[in-house]
């Protein structure tokens, strides 16, 4: 059976890795930011580079309080709560241990289930692989499409056109495409000052 939010407790959840590090990408990139990456994705992008993410049977049940406690004595402020897929659990308790340390929240998530839990921010990556569920595009503070193939420029906006007015726009060229992707990013901002560049700064500076 797949690891769902009707099968895990909201108390505890698997988690493949945490780690303080910098925001690499999109609103907040250059920020320090506390990562808890939670295991299970059924999304499949095929560029993804955290497939090892994709089992959640493959990574530890911790639980929520051990979660922020461990973000709380990192010194952050902000933590960005990603995957996998996170939006495959409940994420109620999560969100509120943390914001009972005191810390902001944030999510990273393709948005193809309902979102739960008290989020600060939240980052819709939508993925042609699986389509997001109607309801995250009115919650999105910020869309970062990533930019496979130059279709992928045209799929951006349509999903532009479902989320609201004040939602920061992003493209961002996938990893080992960025040499050819690049350049056809920067001439579409040029001529749609609307959306800005995002770059997987972490990757240049050498950081998780």
């Amino acid at each position: 059976m797949p690891v769902t939010s009707k099968n895990i407790s909201p108390l505890a959840l698997p988690l493949m890795e945490d780690f303080y590090t910098i925001q690499g990408e999109g609103f907040y990139q250059g920020h320090a930011a506390y990562f808890i990456r939670l295991g299970g994705c059924d999304v499949g992008c095929v560029w993804c580079d955290v497939k090892e993410s994709w089992d959640a049977a493959a990574h530890p049940m911790v639980g929520v309080a051990e979660m922020a406690r461990r973000a709380k004595a990192s010194g952050t402020e902000l933590v960005v709560v990603t995957g996998g897929e996170p939006v495959m659990y409940n994420l109620t308790e999560l969100t509120k241990a943390l914001k009972n340390e005191g810390l902001r929240t944030n999510i990273e998530t393709s948005g193809v289930y309902p979102l739960t839990g008290e989020w600060d921010w939240v980052c819709l990556s939508p993925k042609k692989f699986k389509a997001p569920h109607p309801s995250i595009f009115e919650q999105a503070d910020e869309l970062k499409v990533v930019a496979f193939h130059k279709s992928d420029l045209d799929w951006a906006v349509t999903q532009a056109e479902n989320v609201k007015s004040t939602c920061a726009l992003y493209l961002q060229p996938e990893w080992s495409k960025e040499k050819e992707m690049l350049p056809l990013i920067i001439d579409f901002i040029k001529k749609n000052p609307r959306w800005k560049v995002s770059l997987q700064i972490h990757k240049y500076m050498n950081i998780p």
